[in-house]
């Protein structure tokens, strides 16, 4: 089947893609062969790694703050997150990320115990949420999390919860395998801080211009509520497009070890999170020019 990934639309699985990604649970509870896996693979994937009604419960709880909002088709069921035929919102919801029953699931005591085992100590969680709805059409371009949160430890993970089941069609998320060793890219764009640097973050549009010039291969799979991905700060990952009329509703969490240093863009009650606009004294910096000069 054909996908639409960034610029470009390519076939699923082929050359450039593929809709296998390799599963941990059979290493669930031996966190030293988990360490030596995202270390071989540079992600982990962990199906049901979330209790499946908690996410449920997490689901409808934030769809039900989207009705209130209008971001929702109101003739359609609750629970599809069908948008709205006139939307008004982007992608991101940070005002729902205080909701008490998503909370409750991206900072439960099983999700906690799994990063002090993993991380073999007392593991934090940062204190902001990223928290999308993606609209009909969205996709995120290629890039490395560490030019959005490098100010503290290297040492952090994301994990990217769908809040809901996940298919081809609704845009999951899309890892390029191999790319945690693309030494020439961590040692330029690796290095790089958004917001001290004034730079646009994403490293590429194009998923085939990647694989053609530095290797890989990128993945996806399909998703069910509970599923979890876990990578480091140099896994390059990015989205399919999502072809549906449903949002695609997914959030991305950090945690680290809590004694770690800690980048302070993402903790407290209020974290002060990226410039903005208005903050910034000058045009960003388009990465195309920014990747001319590191010479990728």
């Amino acid at each position: 089947m054909l996908v639409k990934m960034g610029t470009r639309e390519i076939d699923l699985p082929g050359k450039y893609i593929t809709d296998d990604l390799r599963a941990s649970n059979d290493i669930l509870n031996d966190p030293a062969a988990l360490r030596a896996r995202v270390e071989e693979d540079g992600y982990l994937l962990i199906r049901e790694f979330h209790d499946p009604a908690m996410v449920l419960n997490a689901r409808r709880a934030l769809l039900e703050m989207a009705a209130g909002s209008n971001d929702l088709d109101p003739s359609a069921p609750l629970m599809d997150a069908v948008i709205h035929p006139h939307p008004k919102a982007g992608a991101m919801r940070h005002n729902f990320t205080g909701n008490p029953t998503f909370r409750a699931l991206v900072e439960s005591p099983r999700v906690m115990r799994f990063f002090d085992r993993f991380l073999d100590g007392k593991a934090m969680t940062y204190d902001y949420k990223w928290l999308r709805f993606v609209p009909t059409g969205g996709t995120t371009g290629a890039h490395y999390d560490i030019v959005y949160m490098g100010r503290g430890t290297q040492r952090l993970y994301t994990t990217w919860t769908p809040l809901g089941d996940i298919d081809i069609a609704t845009g999951p998320l899309c890892l390029c395998l191999g790319s945690h060793r693309f030494e020439k890219i961590k040692q330029t764009y690796g290095k790089m801080d958004v917001d001290r640097d004034n730079v646009l973050g994403w490293f590429s549009n194009d998923p085939i211009e990647i694989v053609e010039k530095y290797g890989g291969r990128w993945a996806t799979t399909e998703f069910k509520a509970g599923d979890a991905l876990i990578f480091g700060m140099y896994m390059l990952h990015g989205s399919l497009a999502n072809t549906t009329n449903r949002y695609r509703i997914s959030c991305d969490t950090r945690y680290q070890l809590a004694g770690d240093p800690v980048d302070d863009r993402w903790i407290g009650p209020n974290p002060k999170a990226h410039l903005s606009e208005s903050e910034h004294t000058v045009k960003p910096v388009p990465m195309t020019e920014a990747r001319a000069k590191w010479g990728v």
